[in-house]
């Protein structure tokens, strides 16, 4: 399927920071857009099954409501009439939440996440929840029991989104919503955001409250936010974080302000980048994509320089891999084993692995996981970022998809195991006009640092503003 170049002439394309502009001096109703929406997940979402819920007549009442607060000239929330959706494992006070499995597809929230209080606090519209992979446990972005998204950028042949907030992805790159909420436990914000040509921020654990989120890893599980530019992220960050006494792990993380340092530039930066022995069995497109990627970063003033880590990638995904599947198994083990439920055959066995894994095992991961952070903090000392791709791979048809393999974590889980935080963002399309990401890795809490480099390529390109074409869907 043919990307176009330039932002499609309709306003569900745009980036979320100009759509909050707009409403602001009063050039945009939030109704208009909160309608065109609407109306644009009409027309796709039978085939791009993005959404499992939509809250239609609550979001066009209170995007009525907020036009008549712009009207009236009271302060403005920073997202005040932007639509807004969230990843299906988000509470909502008396809505259903059912974490992508039909085991819950009754469960009624008894409470709201913090996130969404935040969201609505700065005036954004809450259109709906999206699609996921089950119980957020898969890179894929498959779901057996409850469908799984297509990606927009091939109407034709159905490829794999990218999990596990595959719902949220597609929705933001088929346009259907400006921005959306995703959760990142080994690359489920980043992976989704490669696949389907968007930003995604995997925040740092404690940045972002876990407050009404149903787990994954109480070690690892964070939020993030999935948008079409680097300032629309850099933006629902600054809403998102701050403590949150109903999650001691955000208490000792004062908020930041990340739009302060995101225009400055990466001129005199030191970034590292792949060793050889890290880019053996990536893509040749992908990695074409990644040293164009990162030729433009050194051409506007970025020192780069190779980090030899020292294990290799896949040795962090095998390690992260088993802190989640302990965790995973610990939250999940009072009905996974119930044969009488019907749950994704993957996710169960995935689930169901974490039983075999003995206590000492999982203390002595986690203890090496501080060693291995104390040893790489050091080499990082030297760099502001590390740059790799995203994936290894663009996306593949959901029918050559090997659910014992995890290709798309290879260069995600560590840095969920390392508890540091990354940007993955487009840097490329390959021959057959599926995204390429290039993702930055940041110090952990600063996302600032990442945002910053993030703008600065994204500013020096044009693959942000690309986009999946979906005329054949939509009315002429």
């Amino acid at each position: 399927m043919p990307a176009k170049n330039k932002a499609e002439n309709n306003l569900t394309t745009l980036p979320a920071h100009h759509l909050a502009a707009l409403i602001a001096k009063g050039e945009l109703s939030s109704a208009r857009l909160a309608g065109e929406c609407l109306a644009r997940i009409r027309a796709t979402d039978d085939k791009l099954h993005a959404f499992v819920a939509v809250y239609e007549d609550e979001a066009m009442l209170l995007a009525t409501a907020r036009d008549r607060e712009v009207h009236s000239g009271g302060k403005l929330g920073s997202l005040h009439g932007v639509p807004v959706a969230l990843k299906d494992l988000c509470d909502l006070e008396g809505k259903i939440t059912t974490c992508g499995s039909l085991m819950w597809k009754g469960r009624i929230s008894p409470t709201t996440a913090t996130i969404a209080r935040r969201l609505e606090a700065a005036g954004a519209i809450l259109l709906g929840k999206t699609h996921m992979v089950e119980f957020a446990y898969g890179g894929w972005g498959t779901n057996s029991a409850m469908g799984t998204p297509w990606n927009p950028w091939d109407l034709n042949v159905h490829r794999v989104p990218g999990g596990s907030s595959s719902g949220s992805a597609v929705a933001v790159a088929a346009g259907l919503v400006p921005f959306a909420i995703g959760s990142d436990t080994g690359g489920s914000v980043r992976i989704p955001a490669s696949m389907c040509g968007i930003v995604g921020l995997k925040t740092t654990v404690g940045r972002v409250s876990n407050h009404g989120i149903l787990p994954l890893s109480e070690t690892l599980d964070t939020i993030g936010p999935l948008t079409r530019s680097v300032e629309d992220a850099a933006l629902m960050f600054a809403v998102l974080q701050g403590p949150d006494p109903a999650d001691s792990a955000t208490l000792n993380h004062l908020p930041t302000d990340p739009m302060a340092a995101l225009k400055m530039g990466v001129r005199g930066l030191r970034l590292g980048v792949l060793s050889e022995k890290d880019r053996e069995g990536v893509d040749t497109q992908v990695l074409g994509a990644y040293d164009e990627a990162c030729r433009t970063l050194e051409l506007q003033g970025a020192e780069l320089a190779e980090i030899h880590l020292p294990d290799s990638f896949p040795a962090y995904l095998d390690q992260t891999g088993l802190i989640i599947a302990a965790e995973g198994y610990a939250v999940h083990q009072h009905w996974i084993e119930d044969t009488a439920i019907d749950f994704d055959e993957h996710v169960r066995a995935r689930v169901f692995a974490g039983k075999q894994i003995r206590a000492a095992a999982y203390i002595d991961a986690l203890h090496r996981r501080r060693q291995v952070q104390r040893e790489i903090g050091e080499i990082m000392q030297e760099f502001a970022a590390f740059l790799t791709p995203t994936t290894p791979i663009p996306s593949i048809p959901l029918a050559e998809v090997d659910e014992n393999a995890l290709p798309l974590s290879r260069f995600t889980r560590a840095v969920n195991y390392l508890d540091m935080c990354a940007l993955a963002l487009p840097c490329g399309l390959s021959a057959d006009g599926l995204p390429i990401s290039l993702q930055i890795i940041g110090h952990g809490y600063d996302e600032a640092g990442v945002l910053r480099i993030g703008w600065a390529f994204e500013n020096a390109t044009d693959w942000c503003s690309r986009q999946p074409d979906l005329s054949p869907l939509l009315p002429a």
